[in-house]
């Protein structure tokens, strides 16, 4: 009899224990998934602007050897990316410069990054190529994020011109409600909405064009 009572208040026990380790793993849980969310989040934030720069630095590395232009002014007969909406060919044109394809995908950015320049499209790329960027015009878009909207609507791959006076604004994809712009002299900026049509409207373009990934 002693026996069989001994056994019961063994599995309750056991139990009991089993119940407490749940409860201990879920508080665990509850404190740091939150903590290890922010920082991812900080991270992709951090990444992002690190690759534009890196980018912006490519680009300036490569119109040094053509003529002080960027691959959107040269040729594709002469190795540029002129003419084309592609996003991507901007970017394998300087793969030499680029180096690692993996930089031209944003951290926080669903779309999987390739190996190899060779197999870069446009669904492996997540920054947008300003198609009228020039050194010379320190203010004007060089790239940026991809997750644009117009007039409320996510902007789709290939060319979009927008007006200067035309409602343009980040989606909550990738930065919710934010992003990131390289500016033609290099820099990166980390802007909301309102800064980012305050940006576009510097360029002293009517329009700018861009294309989208």
């Amino acid at each position: 009899m002693d026996k069989q009572i001994n056994a019961r208040s063994h599995r309750a026990l056991t139990v009991l224990e089993l119940l407490v380790a749940v409860a201990v793993v879920a508080t665990v849980l509850a404190v740091f998934l939150p903590v290890f969310a922010r920082t991812h989040a900080r991270s992709a934030r951090a990444g992002c602007p690190n690759n534009l720069k890196q980018i912006g630095l490519a680009f300036l590395t490569w119109e040094g050897d053509y003529g002080d232009r960027y691959p959107m002014s040269v040729p594709m007969s002469e190795g540029g990316s002129m003419g084309s909406i592609d996003a991507f060919l901007s970017f394998k044109v300087m793969s030499n410069e680029i180096n690692n394809p993996r930089i031209v995908i944003c951290p926080a950015d669903q779309r999987p990054a390739v190996a190899d320049f060779g197999v870069l499209s446009n669904a492996s790329v997540s920054y947008f190529v300003g198609l009228d960027a020039d050194e010379f015009f320190p203010n004007r878009v060089l790239s940026g994020d991809r997750n644009l909207m117009t007039n409320g609507v996510a902007v789709g791959t290939g060319l979009v011109v927008i007006a200067s006076n035309q409602p343009v604004t980040w989606s909550k994809q990738m930065h919710n409600l934010a992003g990131n712009i390289g500016l033609a002299d290099g820099s990166v900026q980390q802007v909301n909405s309102k800064t980012l049509k305050s940006l576009l409207a510097n360029t002293a373009l009517r329009t700018n064009r861009l294309a989208l990934p």
